[in-house]
């Protein structure tokens, strides 16, 4: 029987529907199965002694949610939020268990369906970088869109245990 080789297997998975936005100048993907619902901007309750990106938490529908700046947390200059931003909730696996988080990006395009053959694997940028959160390279409409791995990018070693709220 022979081994699956993984970044041949996170390739297949990276294929199907995604919700793709917008943060700086830059299109990323997320499979749409992540994805709960997208808001509107609203008002943003502070929590003390969190990392920069972590914006706070917002009430919704009477559950408390974690709210993320991804801009922030990927290391990109912060910007003003406009007419545009919004808020994607997203559920995430945390430690075995779902867990709903909010990540701010600067504008949400559409839904467009991703083939196999379209995802190249995340390049090596050599042994200082961190992408495991990248799930693969789409190449579509003369363009590239970077597939999230939304699991790992809000893991709770990359931003605390904010969950707790």
């Amino acid at each position: 029987m022979s081994q699956a080789d993984p970044q041949n297997m996170e390739q297949l998975t990276a294929e199907g529907k995604h919700l793709i936005f917008k943060l700086a100048e830059e299109e990323y993907g997320l499979d749409i199965l992540k994805v709960k619902e997208i808001i509107g901007l609203m008002d943003i309750t502070s929590v003390p002694r969190t990392p920069d990106f972590v914006k706070g938490v917002i009430n919704l529908r009477g559950k408390v949610i974690p709210v993320i700046d991804l801009r922030l947390k990927f290391g990109l200059p912060q910007a003003e939020y406009d007419e545009r931003t919004c808020i994607i909730v997203v559920e995430v696996n945390q430690q075995g268990q779902p867990v709903q988080m909010g990540i701010v990006v600067d504008a949400v395009s559409e839904v467009q369906n991703v083939k196999a053959e379209d995802v190249e694997p995340t390049p090596s940028f050599g042994t200082e970088l961190d992408t495991k959160y990248i799930r693969g390279m789409a190449k579509v409409e003369g363009g590239i869109k970077i597939l999230l791995d939304i699991d790992r990018a809000l893991s709770s070693e990359e931003i605390g245990d904010v969950t707790s709220f």
